[in-house]
């Protein structure tokens, strides 16, 4: 394959530089070479750069194209919704559809409220949990991400010397100028530990309001949960008075239809989900308990926002769901297929090239690690064991060979990822374990 250039993506981020701080909308899109890559189009599994370089894209919008980029039926409902405006400031049919489906889909959603982002959904399932129980702490988990303000990004990547013991890891805010004051009203444990949170519980248990973990570890490195360890957390809260916040936010739609939830027989009092819920579009879903959620009726807890429900990402998010549950979820049994068949292709390649390389989690997600031994179970163990020098130099040979992943190696994979999309990333990642 010839070299890649990168002429054009340089010369626009010099350009950038000269008008966006930083010359990036967010920060993690520093996380590419030889500078944060401008893009010209993307469709199906495919993206082309400025450049003319066309890569299988594995990062999909950090993971909401799960029909693939532009899915036609999806942009179809958003176009004939364009002309009837976007934001009404006002109530309209689509968002009752929308929350009706919902709440039939998922028997943990008594009730809906629609935001913008995860993190904006997050930071109301905090604020609701907080007014239901009148308690003030929050139970957090390392490694677990749950958006980037001041009230939750903390112990997100920790440093060793920062992070404390692992009976009593410390709470480190993640960000110059976070406020520290947050760090008083969380509580930061590792997880997979149940009898670290029982502990914790029985110590500190009339002052926490919840508990708020990503179901699978998957920003950490998509770790299951123990067997039995979400069940076991559910019932601690209960037995406590405490609530179970479940952030979604990625695997919601992604594993299935019903979510991480559905895959291990859990229901949390709060969910959050947003990502895959609109295929794209921005929409993210905040929802549980009906006599927990009534808690924003009249303003006694406050929640707002401008582009809440808009227009467009509640008929995009009709049609994602249109998409998802047809045939029985026919969409989901090829995913898995096709990641299967990655997952176990790129563990064949690894033996090839005696290259101590992971393949951890679900067809539908999952991380390559560069490590020996059992696969890792929570953020101490992945930050511990993971050559991270390697899997940069993996994600940048991939890149050299037409295929797209970030930095920590996270692969998502979409509906338009089809049989020849998976031979040319298993043959671009055959040269790329070659090269490092």
């Amino acid at each position: 394959m010839p070299q890649r250039t990168y002429a054009r993506s340089i010369a626009l981020y010099e350009e950038a530089k000269r008008h966006l701080a930083g010359g990036v909308s967010s920060n993690v899109r520093y996380a590419s070479a030889p500078v944060p890559l401008f893009f010209e189009c993307a469709q199906g599994a495919r993206m082309t750069d400025v450049d003319g370089n066309s890569y299988i894209d594995y990062i999909l919008g950090n993971g909401p194209a799960i029909l693939g980029h532009a899915p036609p039926t999806v942009l179809r409902a958003v176009a004939e919704s364009l002309a009837l405006g976007q934001t009404y400031a006002a109530q309209h049919e689509r968002e009752v559809l929308l929350a009706r489906r919902l709440t039939e889909l998922l028997p943990g959603l008594e009730v809906v409220r629609f935001t913008t982002s995860g993190t904006e959904a997050v930071q109301a399932a905090m604020r609701i949990a907080r007014a239901f129980t009148g308690r003030q702490k929050i139970v957090k988990f390392e490694g677990h991400y749950h958006g980037w303000t001041d009230s939750v990004y903390v112990s997100v990547r920790p440093s060793p010397n920062e992070a404390g013991p692992v009976s009593a890891p410390t709470p480190v805010a993640e960000s110059a100028g976070q406020s520290l004051n947050v760090l008083a009203d969380l509580i930061v444990l590792g997880w997979n530990d149940l009898d670290a949170l029982a502990e914790t519980f029985r110590r500190e248990g009339s002052q926490i309001g919840g508990v708020l973990m990503e179901p699978v570890m998957v920003n950490g490195g998509v770790a299951a949960p123990q067997p039995g360890y979400l069940q076991g957390v559910s019932q601690l809260c209960r037995n406590h008075g405490a609530l179970f916040l479940c952030d979604e936010v990625i695997t919601g739609f992604r594993l299935g239809l019903q979510g991480a939830q559905g895959l291990f027989g859990v229901t949390p009092d709060i969910t959050i989900f947003a990502k895959a819920v609109a295929a794209g579009f921005p929409l993210a879903v905040v929802g549980g308990r009906r006599d927990v959620m009534d808690r924003l009726l009249n303003g006694n807890v406050m929640h707002g926002g401008t582009y809440n429900g808009n227009v467009q990402s509640a008929a995009a998010a009709l049609a994602a769901l249109d998409e998802l549950s047809r045939d029985g979820g026919a969409v989901y049994r090829e995913m898995e297929r096709q990641g299967t068949r990655l997952m176990e292709g790129l563990r064949a390649l690894a033996r090839k090239h005696r290259v101590p390389m992971l393949v951890q989690g679900y067809p539908q997600i999952f991380q390559t690690f560069f490590m020996e031994g059992a696969p890792p179970g929570n953020y101490r163990d992945v930050a511990a064991r993971n050559d991270r020098d390697r899997a940069l130099a993996f994600s940048r040979a991939l890149q050299e060979e037409g295929v797209r992943v970030n930095q920590r190696c996270a692969w998502f994979l979409s509906a338009a990822h089809d049989s020849g999309a998976i031979e040319e990333t298993l043959a671009a990642a055959d040269r790329a374990l070659a090269a490092i």
